[in-house]
């Protein structure tokens, strides 16, 4: 199963890093950044949610989805603050506490997770129970 799962990472990267050539060959200098998600991140994000939701190669076209839905929703910048309010709440001790305890923290903890259920619902990601 382990084999399966990260033959389908590598092929969802290769296809994602694929896609950011098209992007750069075929679109006007600064039009792939005004979105701003750089290949890199949209990889990280597609493999995490195919791991989410199953492992299987036929989720790389939902989770695909997702991040492009989320690019168009929000700046890379407050992808990435939101994210990291999100994954860092359940750090334990004082260090974690910048992440959960403010109200800043926890609204913007929300606002990441809402947009990912959002992403998930609109590309018909199934997540894994």
């Amino acid at each position: 199963m382990a084999n399966r799962i990260l033959r389908a990472a590598r092929t969802a990267a290769f296809a994602l890093l694929g896609a950011g050539a098209v992007c750069v060959a075929e679109t006007p200098p600064g039009d792939c950044t005004k979105q701003g998600f750089p290949t890199p991140a949209r990889v990280e994000f597609v493999q995490e949610c195919m791991m989410k939701s199953g492992g299987e190669i036929g989720n790389l076209y939902q989770c695909s989805c997702a991040i492009d839905w989320i690019a168009k929703e929000v700046s890379y910048d407050d992808f990435v603050e939101w994210e990291t309010f999100a994954r860092n709440a359940s750090m334990a001790g004082e260090r974690g506490g910048v992440f959960r305890d403010t109200d800043e923290a926890k609204k913007e903890g929300k606002q990441y997770r809402d947009l990912e259920s959002e992403a998930y619902q609109a590309c018909g990601v199934r997540l894994r129970k």
